[in-house]
């Protein structure tokens, strides 16, 4: 495949519509923002972009396509997956169902490490299917029979740059002072979206047969 500026846009485009869109790790990403801080957040942000590079490598070099016909291994990955979902719906329910009385002294006393939050990004992005599948599209667009080396490298260069902007993007703007009052105000009814957005997502992977 010869080197085309027109067809790696379209790429980077696709690639940019599926990372930035609304989904569980970066409703996450937004929530520990807001909650926690911008350190806290950029930690989760940095695991959720090594679980997005670990799965480009891995669509790459054609691993990620011999997964996607393996059912068993996808059925496994869905099971984890859906079922982390489900904890973090519960953890956001409970959230939201706490008064700000008492989610606040809990909150000042225990705060989890950077390492903790770099796992739990990592796990999140790990265990999600349509990463997986979302990378094997983008690897599929983007490549052809007759791709070269350097091609691969551009496009996990661009992507992995793209990643990098989207997630830390969210990270830093959800953690600015405005975003940090207004989640004070609406704290509640934004774990609750969390949480819905979670369940629906566990659900959906659970039950979902493809």
């Amino acid at each position: 495949m010869s080197f085309d500026p027109h067809h790696l846009a379209l790429v980077f485009t696709a690639y940019i519509i599926a990372a930035a869109s609304p989904g569980p790790s970066n409703m996450r990403i937004m929530g520990i923002a807001m909650h926690q801080g911008r350190q806290s957040a950029l930690m989760i942000a940095a695991g959720v972009i090594s679980g997005s590079l670990f799965w480009g490598s891995m669509a790459a070099t054609g691993v990620s396509a011999v997964l996607a016909q393996y059912a068993q291994a996808l059925i496994v990955l869905k099971i984890f997956g859906g079922l982390y979902l489900l904890f973090l719906a519960f953890k956001a329910g409970r959230s939201a169902m706490t008064s700000d009385e008492k989610q606040a002294r809990p909150l000042g006393a225990v705060k989890a490490s950077g390492f903790s939050l770099y796992r739990r990004g990592l796990l999140m992005h790990l265990t999600n299917p349509k990463a997986l599948l979302g990378w094997i599209a983008t690897m599929t667009l983007g490549l052809g029979p007759g791709a070269t080396p350097t091609t691969v490298a551009i496009i996990l260069a661009g992507c992995a740059i793209l990643s990098v902007t989207i997630f830390c993007g969210y990270a830093l703007v959800f953690s600015t002072a405005p975003m940090v009052r207004m989640y004070r105000h609406a704290r509640r009814w934004i774990e609750g979206t969390l949480a819905l957005v979670f369940g629906a997502a566990g659900m959906k992977l659970l039950l979902s047969r493809a």
